[in-house]
């Protein structure tokens, strides 16, 4: 079925496939033709699993569905004892994601780690997301991606206009914020550039900001792909303990240093139709 939806998504619906050869021509000056062929390829097949693996996810409701999200074993946290001494050791921890791996499994994140329980619970992770303009769409993603937590007092589906307020509100409890980052900023005013991939780049500060105004820890969130190509692995790379004190551009930069080393690793684990650059 996987090899099915790429082969439609490249070769059919051609979906996108010009502004994926052209990012990663730029992104990886250095590979020859056939080798940004061969990554293209390799990316829509990484695609097909997102959209398979997210329908699935969607059906991983309440505690049966927990139960069998975890038989799946579809994503592993790696590195539960680094995520727990981030939380335990700052008023709350925040998250820098990119599209990289599946993001949209993050709900299921406490579900992940199968020695060492992750300290912070379901009920206090807060993940933020951009508002469609099809309320349709809308209430469905919610839907989809809050399936395994919607019975554990999960109420951290915040939209990204409304972070600031829900967090100043909830400033006294110990949540873990998961910002996905690496777009273009939503504000098209930002001034604020970093390298990423060879290329200057316009990056969000928000979430580092706000790590910064509320002193949280600050980790990247890795997700690569296992070597068995049917899951990946999750793990924390702590950034900084404390963010009171830091310059959130600093924050960004390490992210994005992190963010290019998984790329040159596995180069078609990311989400290559974005208009990143322009």
């Amino acid at each position: 079925m996987k090899k099915l939806i790429a082969w439609f998504l490249r070769s059919v619906l051609h979906y996108r496939s010009h502004v994926v050869m052209v990012n990663l021509s730029r992104c990886f000056p250095q590979k020859s033709y056939e080798e940004i062929r061969q990554i293209h390829d390799r990316f829509y097949l990484h695609l097909a699993s997102i959209f398979t693996q997210t329908l699935w996810f969607g059906t991983c409701r309440g505690e049966r569905g927990r139960q069998k999200l975890r038989r799946r074993h579809l994503v592993e946290f790696t590195n539960p004892e680094e995520f727990n001494r981030l939380y335990n050791g700052a008023p709350q921890l925040m998250l820098l994601q990119a599209h990289t791996g599946n993001w949209e499994l993050i709900g299921g994140i406490v579900n992940y780690s199968y020695g060492v329980p992750l300290a912070a619970p379901a009920s206090l992770f807060a993940v933020t997301y951009l508002s469609q303009h099809n309320e349709r769409m809308n209430r469905f993603l919610h839907w989809n991606r809050t399936a395994v937590v919607a019975d554990q007092g999960f109420r951290g589906y915040v939209e990204a206009s409304q972070v600031l307020r829900f967090a100043l509100r909830n400033k006294d409890e110990k949540f873990t914020y998961s910002f996905i980052t690496d777009q273009s900023p939503y504000l098209s005013t930002s001034k604020e550039h970093v390298t990423f991939m060879h290329q200057d780049t316009v990056t969000m500060t928000a979430a580092a900001k706000l790590a910064v105004k509320m002193d949280m820890a600050v980790a990247y969130l890795r997700m690569a792909y296992r070597e068995d190509g049917k899951g990946y692995y999750m793990s924390v790379v702590p950034i900084c303990d404390h963010a009171k004190g830091e310059d959130p551009l600093e924050i960004m930069k390490k992210y994005y240093q992190l963010l290019e080393e998984d790329l040159e690793k596995q180069p078609w684990n990311y989400l290559w139709t974005h208009r990143r650059w322009k």
